[in-house]
């Protein structure tokens, strides 16, 4: 049995197309996605959802609470704590507006998502409950968009607390593929006394697994996995705790890793750079090997 790499039957044509120029790369989107830790007595456990089989890019796959940047997010300050704008656009290697807007996307996703919110009534606390009506119709007008995430932090009162994430990772979708996102990958803590939940449409089940058991699960063919998901997982492996992941954050090289695609051989050779075991070897017209 072959392991959960996701791969779209699509793409040998989509890369054909890239090498002769009849397809033309779209623009990435910038997008946030977060890796929500949890300790426990066998290790930390990273909170995964499934992506409903129907939805059009990646539809089966287990994968982290995140999304597209909103731009509202940027056009005015939010209440702020933790390290400055202008150290998240240094960190994210973006400008200030930028950085406040993906850091909003991480933190906006996760809680339209998964429920659970990195945000407080001050610069040291955060919510302890976010289940209710009136909670609900907020998180409702934010996964509608008729409410922007700085729109909904100012009417409730709340300050971000983006010292309760780490940037881990970024990595850009390929060039062929049709829908593309420029996502920064981030590591939280849950909060005390806040719960996850499946609270999203895009979602048909939710997990806590530990990272060496998602990655195992994997590797038999178990779980279905985009390759930075299963990077990440990998990654997570050797922290015995949330804080221990989260302190090595600040060191992890966010140089974006962007998919490879060349002619070697009479076959098409797809690689990730870095990642040599996401590496597709694809025969004129024939499956990935």
């Amino acid at each position: 049995m072959g392991n959960g790499q996701w791969y779209p039957r699509e793409w040998p044509d989509l890369i054909r197309g890239l090498a002769d120029g009849t397809l033309t790369p779209v623009t990435p989107r910038r997008a946030a996605t977060v890796m929500l830790l949890k300790d426990t007595g066998a290790g930390p456990v990273v909170h995964m959802l499934r992506r409903r089989a129907s939805m059009a890019f990646a539809g089966g796959a287990y994968a982290y609470p995140g999304g597209g940047v909103d731009p509202r997010d940027d056009d005015h300050h939010v209440h702020w704590a933790g390290p400055t704008r202008a150290w998240w656009a240094d960190r994210l290697g973006v400008g200030e507006a930028e950085a406040q807007a993906i850091v909003c996307a991480a933190v906006r996703e996760t809680y339209e998502e998964a429920g659970v919110l990195l945000a407080g009534p001050a610069p040291d606390s955060v919510v302890g409950d976010t289940t209710g009506p009136e909670w609900e119709a907020d998180r409702a007008a934010l996964v509608a968009r008729e409410l922007s995430f700085a729109e909904f932090l100012e009417r409730r009162g709340l300050v971000l607390r983006s010292d309760l994430l780490g940037a881990w990772t970024r990595w850009i979708t390929p060039e062929f593929e049709p829908r593309r996102y420029d996502t920064w990958f981030f590591v939280a803590a849950l909060p005390k006394g806040q719960r996850t939940r499946n609270a999203s449409t895009e979602a048909d089940r939710t997990v806590w697994i530990r990272p060496a058991e998602a990655a195992a699960s994997y590797d038999k063919g178990e779980l279905l996995m985009m390759p930075p998901t299963i990077a990440t997982l990998r990654q997570l492996e050797p922290y015995a705790t949330a804080a221990e992941a989260l302190v090595a954050a600040p060191e992890r090289d966010l140089t974006p890793v962007l998919a490879q695609a060349r002619l070697e051989d009479g076959e098409i050779v797809l690689s990730w750079p870095g990642h040599d075991e996401f590496t597709k070897h694809i025969p004129t017209g024939g499956a990935p090997a």
